[in-house]
């Protein structure tokens, strides 16, 4: 999900900086550090999605004994 919204930034960013707007003093700099703190938290695995299966998506493809 942070990816999705760090993309969307990332888009918004490479917008404005076509256009050479700026929002409130909001400069285009300011867009691209905000997308990348948002991959990094996506990276970290924070705003993931979880499975709550036993296992993780892992468990899934074992076999039982």
């Amino acid at each position: 999900m942070l990816a999705i919204v760090a993309a969307i930034i990332f888009g918004i960013g490479f917008l404005m900086d076509l256009i050479g707007a700026q929002i409130a003093g909001i400069s285009n700099t300011s867009f691209i550090l905000l997308g990348l703190a948002l991959l990094a938290l996506h990276q970290a695995g924070i705003g993931t999605a979880s499975v709550r299966s036993y296992g993780g998506w892992r468990g899934r493809n074992r076999t039982r004994r």
